[in-house]
């Protein structure tokens, strides 16, 4: 069976077992296509204490503006339970028009995709009147420290200078091209203890029970209006995950009530003051208790790539290939566009969403060679002049 470019590149990226924060050889075969077609690459290993090393890759061919980045991640999640895969996971089969792999639509489809469009506009058209880069990281799937945030400053501190990015984030629901996300939701994890006294339920008055300071405290944040949405982003959510007294005694007031929480948030919020907005409901809902709140860290911000001639030029690339008029959309998790939005607009647009982290994540082969000719459109408009 003859592959086209972009999945005999997206073929081999899943063969390489690159789950978090392995590499496995995936930013070889990047390097090694690149760097054949005349970009210049720079593999960057960054480090942290109480973080694993991360291997990452930068590749430009040109110069100067207009500056065009694609961005993303060849790490992977872990597979999970081999035995319920139809195929190894790390195989790359095709099945059915579909190619099966960890990795397949989140994101090494597209990363073979980018790949594919880049080596065939340079091709046919040499260097660009401009730059053409990849920002390719090994640690979005982890704790996303010594990744993208690292490599922007590296780039920053080299003097390049970004105008645009695009992220190859799986952006579509059910079928190519029917959406673009323009701006991602932030997201802040919290815990609350409600600090007690334990005794005997015969003997309140001896006790301190925590249970009642805990409901309060979850039903106000549960119920709480944060905002009601902004021009392009839902309203901000907060959702409880788990309540937990520990206590497998019924006749025991218990000393100790803990909870959990997420908030996907909106542009109308900072994590300053997200943070100060819980702690007052808390506070207030606590009364006279005992709480401790403690924020997780977060670098998880929202952001918003404001429509305009650029999200115009990858919506009409996109269009053009795949018939679909793509809704320019804020929703879903967080990605490392959030960190690219600092030096540049960033928009994300990739494969289908259905079957990522999932056992027998797949890709349309379709899809694969259709999102390379997305990107290779994007480029002739970009530096068309």
């Amino acid at each position: 069976m003859s592959l086209s470019r972009a999945v005999s590149l997206s073929r081999d990226l899943i063969r390489c077992p690159s789950v978090t924060p392995a590499d496995a050889g995936a930013l070889d075969v990047v390097e090694r296509e690149l760097k054949a077609a005349g970009f210049e690459t720079h593999r960057l290993i960054f480090t942290e204490p109480g973080t694993p090393d991360v291997d990452n890759l930068f590749a430009k061919i040109g110069a100067g503006a207009p500056h065009l980045v694609f961005a993303g991640h060849t790490d992977v999640v872990p597979a999970g339970d081999v035995a319920r895969w139809s195929s190894a996971p790390f195989a790359g089969e095709i099945v059915d028009g579909r190619l099966v792999g960890r990795g397949a639509s989140d994101m090494k489809g597209a990363i073979g995709a980018f790949m594919a469009a880049a080596l065939s506009y340079v091709a046919r058209h040499g260097a660009p009147k401009g730059t053409i880069s990849f920002l390719i990281t090994g640690d979005e799937e982890g704790p996303s420290i010594n990744g993208t945030v690292k490599m922007l400053d590296w780039a920053r501190a080299r003097g390049e200078k970004f105008d645009h990015a695009i992220v190859g984030e799986p952006t579509n629901v059910s079928a190519l091209g029917d959406t673009i996300k323009i701006g991602r939701r932030g997201s802040l994890n919290g815990k609350i203890r409600v600090i007690g006294k334990q005794g005997h339920v015969a003997y309140p008055h001896r006790a301190d029970n925590p249970v009642p300071a805990i409901a309060r405290i979850v039903s106000a944040l549960s119920s709480y209006e944060f905002d009601r949405g902004t021009a392009h982003f839902d309203p901000t959510n907060l959702e409880v995950s788990s309540i937990d007294v520990g206590n497998p005694a019924v006749n025991v007031i218990p000393g100790e009530a803990r909870a959990q929480f997420n908030v996907r948030f909106n542009d109308a919020w900072t994590l300053e003051t997200l943070r100060a907005r819980i702690a007052a409901v808390v506070e207030e809902a606590a009364g006279a208790a005992r709480v401790e709140l403690e924020f997780l860290p977060s670098n998880a911000v929202s952001f918003l790539t404001e429509p305009g001639a650029f999200t115009a030029l990858v919506s009409d690339a996109v269009t053009a290939v795949t018939g679909r008029t793509p809704e320019l959309s804020t929703s879903g998790g967080t990605s490392d566009a959030r960190f690219i939005t600092r030096d540049c607009p960033v928009v994300e647009f990739g494969l289908t969403n259905e079957t990522i982290h999932a056992v027998d994540e797949n890709a349309r082969v379709a899809d694969i060679e259709a999102l390379a000719a997305v990107y290779e459109r994007i480029l002739e408009a970009y530096f068309s002049g």
